[in-house]
This record gives structure tokens, C-alpha cells and sequence, in this order.
């Protein structure tokens, strides 16, 4: 036997026998639902023989045969009304379990979103991409015709999404692209660090979806429920079915509060903020203004992250802010970090250690938050130092500023467009899928080994540009990404470390070292994070203005 549990309430098996009711009863039990058919294979017991050795153990019995890829909407309704009437928990028996497992799926699509029922399917072993339309429709066989068609299919209206818009717009001004996102409004999420640190009003980082969409792109105000690759169609909340020529996927990532234990129902209040949110950031000041003396714990979940610089930033700014106040020397601040190194790029370690150091700062690597109890003032993390047990250890604060784990998003991690860890699969150089080749994907989303920036996704969106032209003009890729990131350490007021940096750790500057030399603090580097770039990102960046972003040609021999 092999039992593969769905829900609290009904495990779904592949075929199981007569002699097995014993231990199923003894597993706890209490019904059985045959979906197999009579007669499907040579060695398959009859119903009646399991539904007889199932009455001596107990168990009551139910004979629901389906054959095989023929799972009709009256059939999800007779299994539903089976797992009410049946005492539970149930078990669920087909010659895989497949089709008991397509059974729950649709009868659950009007209850849960379709990504968790991909997800909970999937951990169960069984892949429900075939009926993903039907669950995405309440779990009705729905219509097969398109609701809309585009050239290009853009998902996600970030900073990735809007710059690949403009860009492919300044370079193929007829083709029909459409964006889908659902949201209203845009936000320049870099500024939230500036406005944690009480340098930026939140208000500056904001701006409506609809003023930033470029001319004549479509934008679907809508959300995507699945994707099904091999039929070029993307399957929005609703069942509204997209199709595409070529699609594009950068919805970013997933902030995933609600991993942290305790740490959503106290974010905002009790001294726990963040600034990787934008209601959030305006409270980080807040507490930074309030904090005279105390502990100040500052974290960093394990990689991948959305601008791995961030968390440390808060903590550079929080403690100027202390310094400038002659209050420093009476905050006890942590930094508990879940990784092993201060910074990925060991060139600009140095100069970080420099303020480290300046401002009394606590490294505790390898510590990962997993709980926070706000009204008592406790966070608790779990310690992994290498070749040791891991322990678990409470930390009192004072002030408690976050970083959340990230992940890909829900709809992405279920779908067949991503690898193993839940990111879309690309070839790290050309950013295109490498199963699907009208595919491509670019920001936080994608598996390239880059660093997760808003600058990343700005080198990114002319090379994804420039081969999507290429491709609709027969051609083989012409652009290469070479991994640029570019993290603006705001290590005091007035000074950042600009860090610029690609695959494998390379230094990529933007500018000649006697302008601004990246691995020291400079007033320059503040300069471009304060007063340039916000307006680039606006003015540029969302307008497919292509500065310093100048794809490299992929050459050949």
C-alpha cells in the first residue's frame, strides 16, 4: 500500500487489495472510495471482493469507477458528495491514484485558489497540469476558445515588466503586447530603505499602474491562475484564458510573511516593522526616532532574497540616525543573519566591516528568525553554525525590523514553468526558458545565479528586448546578460558603498574609480542613490530610455 494524504480528511492510494483492509482500518480509516473500474487490468480485485473485506473491518464502501481521462462534472459532483456522506477520514483508491486525486482537485475549485491545489496535489506526487483549466473554472469543463490573443504576453507590471514593455515598444511598435497585473498601483520599492531611514516620504514611491503602462500596450487588470505552456495559453483568475506567441514571466517574488510564526499578527506595532513593506517603512522611522536605548535586532532570512543589501542598509541608517543623536552608545544592535557571510561579494566586505565596527553592531550568523512574540518582546531564531545542533534561541528587543523569506510566487511554483526551488527556468545568459523557447523570463522571478535588484531587472529588460525582436525576425539570440546587479549600501547619511557586481561575484562598475570607487563609501555613490536615480528609474527605466544598460552582443566563433 502506499498512502499519499491530500487533506486531514481523504488519502488517495493506488490500487489497493483485499488483504490490506486490516492495516487500513488499523491506519485510522473509516471509508473506502473505489474509482477503478471493474475489469480495467487482469490482477485487479472487483469491487465487490474490496467492498466485503472492507464491511469485516468496519469500513464502509463506495464504487465510483472512472475511466481513465474521462472525468466528467458529474462525476467531481458525486465525489464530493461521497467525502460528505462517508464517515472520515477516507480513502481513495484508482489504479495510480490519479484519478481519485483529479476527483478532489476539481471538487475543490471552488473553494481553494488553484495554486494550492496544484501545490497540495503535487506533494501528494500527482501533477494536475491537464485539468488546470477546469479547476481554474470551479472545476467545470470550461470553453476552449481563447477570451484574447496577443504577440506578446507580459506577466508582471513591475520594474522588470513595465522596462521589457517599453523597451520592446521603442523596438517593435506594431506588435500587440499585452501586460497582466493586477494591481493598482507601482511602487519604487529601492526608496523604501530611504524612507525607513527618514530620507524619503513613502508617498514619493508610489505611482498609479495606469500612468506607467506604456502607450498602446493592453493592460489585464487581472491575476494569473495558471499557465499551460504547450498550448501557448495563460489561464487568468476566472478561467479567462489568454493566449499568447510569446510570453514574457516576471511577476517578482513572494514575500512570505507568514512563515516567521506570530510575525504577521504584530507587524506594525509592538516595535516590529519593515521595510520591505511600503506601509511599513514609515514606521521603521517611527521607532528609529522613539529608541533612546534598548536592543535593536535586525534580521536576515536564508537566500534568496529581493536586494540582499537591504536588511543590513536599515541597520547603517538606524544607527547613524543614533550616532547623530549621541544615543548610540546605549543601543545594544544585532544583526541576525541566516547566512554565513556579511556580503556576497567579499570586495566590499572591508569597507562594511569598517562601519560595523563604528556603530557596535552584533554579528550573529546563522541565525534564522522563525517566531516573534511582539506583546512580550521576543524573537526566537533558530542557530545553525556548521558541524553543530541546531538550537533554538530567544532574543529580547526593543526594536525588531524584518526580512521576510522570500520565495517564488505561489502560481509560479506550481506551474511547469519553474525548476525544483520554485523559480522559472532560464538559460542564465539569453534569459530564455530552457523547455519552452517562446518563453522568457526576467527579475526576481527567474533562477539566473544574479543578484535580485531593481538595477538587475534594468540591464535585464533590453537583453530580453532584443531577442524577442530577433526571434520574431528569425533570428538566433543576439544578447547576453552578464549577471550586473547593483546594491547601494547606505552606510550613513550622506555616503554609500555602491556595490556592482555579476556572475560569480565580478566587479562590474559603471564608473571610472576616480568618479566613484565602489568599494568605499562615497558622497558621489549618495549622490546617484538620493537625487538620480529615482527619477532614472522613472523617466528611464519605465520608458525604455536604455542607459548604461546597452545589451552585449552574444558573439560567435
Amino acid at each position: 500500500m502506499e498512502f499519499r494524504k491530500l487533506t486531514s480528511g481523504l488519502t488517495v492510494s493506488p490500487q489497493i487489495a483485499p488483504g490490506d483492509m486490516k492495516a487500513i482500518a488499523a491506519a485510522g480509516y473509516r471509508a473506502i472510495i473505489c474509482n477503478r473500474p471493474d475489469g480495467e487490468g487482469p490482477d485487479q480485485p472487483s469491487f465487490a471482493e474490496i467492498e466485503a473485506a472492507a464491511r469485516k473491518e468496519g469500513l464502509e464502501a463506495r464504487y465510483l469507477p472512472i475511466e481513465t481521462g474521462k472525468v466528467t462534472d458529474t462525476d467531481t459532483q458525486e465525489f464530493d458528495r461521497a467525502l460528505t456522506e462517508l464517515p472520515g477520514p477516507v480513502l481513495a483508491f484508482c489504479r495510480t491514484g490519479t484519478r481519485s486525486a483529479t476527483l478532489w482537485s476539481l471538487s475543490q475549485a471552488d473553494r481553494l485558489d488553484v495554486a494550492e491545489i496544484l501545490a497540495t496535489s503535487k506533494a501528494a506526487g500527482y501533477d494536475m497540469g491537464g485539468v488546470v483549466r477546469r479547476i481554474a473554472n470551479g472545476g467545470r469543463t470550461p470553453t476552449e476558445q481563447a477570451d484574447a490573443t496577443f504577440e506578446i504576453v507580459i506577466v508582471g507590471g513591475g520594474a522588470a515588466g513595465i522596462a521589457v514593455a517599453a523597451s520592446l515598444r521603442k523596438r517593435l511598435p506594431r506588435v500587440e503586447i499585452a501586460i497582466i497585473d493586477p494591481a493598482d498601483t507601482h511602487y519604487y520599492q529601492p526608496g523604501w530603505t530611504m524612507v525607513g531611514g527618514g530620507i524619503f516620504d513613502a508617498a514619493e514611491t508610489a505611482r498609479t499602474m495606469g500612468s506607467l503602462i506604456p502607450k498602446d500596450v493592453r493592460w489585464i487588470k487581472a491575476a494569473v491562475a495558471a499557465f499551460e505552456p504547450d498550448a501557448d495559453v495563460i489561464i487568468l483568475d476566472g478561467c479567462r484564458v489568454v493566449r499568447y506567441d510569446r510570453l514574457i514571466v516576471c511577476p517578482g517574488l513572494k514575500l512570505d510573511w507568514h512563515a516567521v510564526d506570530g510575525l504577521v499578527e504584530t507587524l506594525g506595532r509592538n516595535g516590529v516593522t519593515s521595510n520591505y513593506r511600503y506601509d511599513l517603512a514609515p514606521y521603521t522611522w517611527e521607532l528609529v526616532q522613539g529608541l533612546s536605548k534598548g536592543r535593536a535586532v535586525f534580521t536576515q532570512p536564508p537566500m534568496p532574497i529581493k536586494c540582499a543589501g537591504a536588511p543590513q542598509k536599515a541597520i547603517y541608517l538606524s544607527a547613524d540616525a543614533w550616532k547623530r543623536r549621541g544615543v548610540l552608545g546605549d543601543i545594544d544592535i544585532h544583526f541576525a543573519n541566516a547566512g554565513g557571510v556579511l556580503f556576497g561579494v567579499k570586495d566590499y566586505v572591508p569597507a562594511l566591516m569598517e562601519y560595523i565596527d563604528l556603530y557596535g553592531v552584533a554579528l550573529d550568523f546563522h541565525h534564522n528568525l522563525i517566531s516573534v512574540d511582539g506583546p512580550a518582546k521576543i524573537a526566537t531564531f533558530q542557530v545553525s553554525h556548521p558541524d553543530t545542533r541546531p538550537e533554538r534561541v530567544e532574543m529580547p528587543f526593543d526594536m525588531l525590523h524584518v526580512c521576510p523569506p522570500q520565495t517564488a510566487p505561489d502560481f509560479i511554483r506550481v506551474s511547469p514553468l519553474a525548476d525544483d526551488a520554485g523559480w522559472v527556468t532560464v538559460d542564465q545568459a539569453t534569459l530564455r526558458h530552457t523547455r519552452w523557447d517562446n518563453i522568457w523570463s526576467l527579475g526576481d522571478v527567474m533562477n539566473a545565479p544574479n543578484a535580485k535588484t531593481a538595477a538587475a531587472a534594468r540591464m535585464q529588460a533590453p537583453v530580453v528586448a532584443a531577442n524577442i525582436t530577433a526571434d520574431i525576425r528569425g533570428r538566433a539570440p543576439v544578447a547576453q546578460y552578464n549577471g550586473y546587479g547593483s546594491c547601494p549600501l547606505t552606510v550613513e547619511r550622506g555616503k554609500v558603498v555602491l556595490a556592482e557586481f555579476g556572475y560569480g561575484g565580478t566587479l562590474l562598475p559603471s564608473f571610472p574609480k576616480m568618479l566613484i570607487d565602489g568599494t568605499r563609501p562615497s558622497r558621489a555613490a549618495w549622490l546617484l542613490k538620493e537625487k538620480i536615480l529615482p527619477p532614472f528609474y522613472w523617466q528611464g527605466m519605465l520608458r525604455g530610455h536604455e542607459w548604461l544598460v546597452r545589451p552585449e552582443t552574444i558573439t560567435t566563433d
